[in-house]
């Protein structure tokens, strides 16, 4: 049997023991894992992740960082670490077996813990992704996100996480295999997205496997992949409403449950160790494949080129064959896609930029035919309706007393007055009363008061309404993770009420900053704790000699400008 077809090793106990396991497992030390941990545990048990038998360890997580191979030898770029807080790693002995449960409190597995250490991150960040620069995402989250301390060791699986939605889609690498097997094919020519499929797509596949004369699998990753991107339930009906489009004797959709951390070339590395575990022969590596995008200096991470070279490089090891992927636009005078390097002399190129299709989904523009099939816009558009009908979050950050609370009341009204969606106002001394009355001022506690507020406005974005949020929200770390969890659903805009702390004091009914500066009050924005002042908000309000109907009609002429009201 071809060595792609043949079964590989997973880590699940047979049903009986798995039965026994659980029952046992049920006594130990257990942890909750998160949703990405969910996706790394699930690859590592269906063997995605072969020859990985478990979380690294910290021998092996230190050759991986520095050589992108194990300690044995074997070809890894990602560190797939399991990082827990300092809290629960006080509880964990060397040697000892804890329970892996979803967050629903089921255990997938047991893990032996061999290696328990606290990582240098930056180290990490700058040997994996390049730069220990917060604009990436996997670096905002290993030091934003993820836990102080790794565990490492081997794993063993008792049950896969149940996925409710599109079970039909879902394939481990043994189901793949086993299909391919099913089907007679032999040379499989993987396409890795996070985005729907437009035609530029489908001419690119089309080619790629007729240049490898292999069968085509249409394997989108729809675990976690770039803050901001497409939902994977409006991508999957988007691959499924252009599935007809490709001949069914020769294309397959699988969907991969990956936690992508957008690392460029060695993910694309990954990208092609994973392809090959579930029995592809090919894998189609994108210009700038799993990028993320710019840096903090406003620079691409990473060549456009530098994640085919490095794939190339280590095919032959991998024992994956690399295709190229292949610029299409489109000519309009040929009225088809060429490869970009193919186009014919003078002719008329046609092409929609990303950004560009996001503007037209926005503002309700049409969308050509010769850019995307009317099945996938109508499906995006039904997810994304034009922006003056999306729900949004206006978030205004600034020092106490700073006038907050006064122009979000203020825009509150005038968005009433407009009418067309719910407005809710989350003010930070509202929120304290009723969400967060058990807290106190620690940076702690001021963070978990921030994630509450942005997460009730992110439910209340995801429903079309408009909250407004008015929290002093000091750390700039929180405001951007506050600002994620928005952008999943909907615009997210940050107001900087620039008021100075010599005004602020002035203002002050209360007398808190005096009792501040009489040390009578810890931890006080200003005096005793620190404010990140936004480096880039959206907009920037100055109330020193502006009246409160001033400030809050800046807001409501932003909002016009960015489409979000009617103008």
């Amino acid at each position: 049997m071809a060595s792609n077809l043949a079964p590989i090793p997973e880590l699940y106990v047979s049903y009986e023991s798995a039965q026994k396991l659980k029952v046992e497992a049920g006594n130990l030390v257990s942890h909750d894992l998160t949703p990405r941990q969910i996706c790394d545990l699930e690859l590592l048990m269906n063997g995605g992740f072969n020859p990985l038998k478990g979380f690294l360890t910290e021998e092996d997580y230190d050759s991986v960082v520095e050589t992108m191979r194990t300690k044995d030898g074997a070809l890894w770029p990602m560190p797939v670490t399991l990082d827990v807080s300092e809290k629960f790693a006080e509880t964990v002995e060397l040697g000892q077996d804890i329970a892996l449960r979803d967050q629903e409190g089921v255990i997938l597995a047991t893990m032996t813990v061999t290696d328990k250490w606290e990582p240098n991150k930056s180290r990490e960040a700058e040997k994996v992704f390049g730069a220990d620069d917060s604009a990436h995402p996997a670096v905002n989250y290993l030091h934003n996100h993820a836990g102080k301390i790794y565990l490492g060791g081997p794993v063993t699986g008792i049950q896969q996480p149940v996925h409710y939605d599109f079970r039909a889609r879902r394939d481990t690498p043994n189901e793949l295999r086993a299909y391919f097997r099913k089907m007679g094919w032999r040379k499989i020519v993987a396409f890795q997205t996070r985005n729907p499929l437009h035609r530029a797509h489908q001419e690119l596949t089309f080619r790629a496997a007729k240049e490898a004369q292999a069968n085509l699998l249409i394997h989108p990753v729809v675990g976690m992949t770039k803050p901001g991107d497409v939902d994977h339930f409006t991508r999957v009906r988007c691959y499924e409403a252009v599935l007809d489009k490709y001949p069914s004797s020769t294309t397959h959709l699988s969907l991969l449950n990956l936690a992508m951390r957008m690392g460029g070339p060695r993910e694309a590395l990954w990208h092609a160790i994973i392809r090959k575990n579930h029995g592809l022969t090919h894998f189609i590596v994108g210009r700038d494949h799993a990028g993320p995008g710019k840096n903090s200096q406003g620079e691409d991470f990473y060549g456009p080129y530098d994640a085919q070279e490095l794939v190339r490089q280590h095919q032959e090891e991998v024992g994956i064959e690399m295709v190229d992927f292949k610029h299409m636009v489109y000519v309009q005078e040929k009225a088809q896609y060429y490869p970009i390097d193919e186009v014919p002399e003078g002719s008329t190129v046609l092409n929609i930029s990303g950004t560009e299709l996001r503007r037209r989904l926005a503002e309700g523009i049409e969308i050509p035919d010769w850019f995307s099939f009317p099945e996938v816009v109508k499906e995006l558009r039904r997810t994304k309706p034009p922006r003056a009908k999306q729900g949004f979050t206006v978030f205004f950050t600034g020092f106490s007393g700073s006038g907050k609370s006064t122009i979000a009341n203020a825009l509150m009204v005038k968005l009433m007055e407009m009418g067309g969606r719910p407005v809710t106002l989350l003010d930070g001394d509202i929120v304290r009363k009723n969400l967060s009355s058990e807290l106190g001022f620690s940076k702690e506690h001021r963070d978990l008061n921030i994630r509450r507020i942005g997460y009730v406005a992110s439910e209340i974005t995801k429903n079309g309404g408009i909250a407004i949020c008015a929290p002093i929200a000091p750390y700039a770390a929180t405001r951007r993770a506050v600002r994620e969890d928005i952008e999943n659903f909907g615009a997210f805009i940050e107001v900087h009420v620039a008021t100075s702390i010599e005004e602020c004091e002035r203002r002050d009914r209360k007398g808190l900053y005096k009792l501040a500066r009489e040390g009578k009050i810890k931890e006080f924005t200003g005096i005793s704790d620190p404010y990140d002042v936004p480096e880039s908000p959206e907009l920037r309000v100055e109330t020193e000699g502006t009246d409160v109907d001033n400030c809050a009609h800046q807001v409501i002429l932003k909002l016009e400008q960015m489409g979000l009201i009617a103008g």
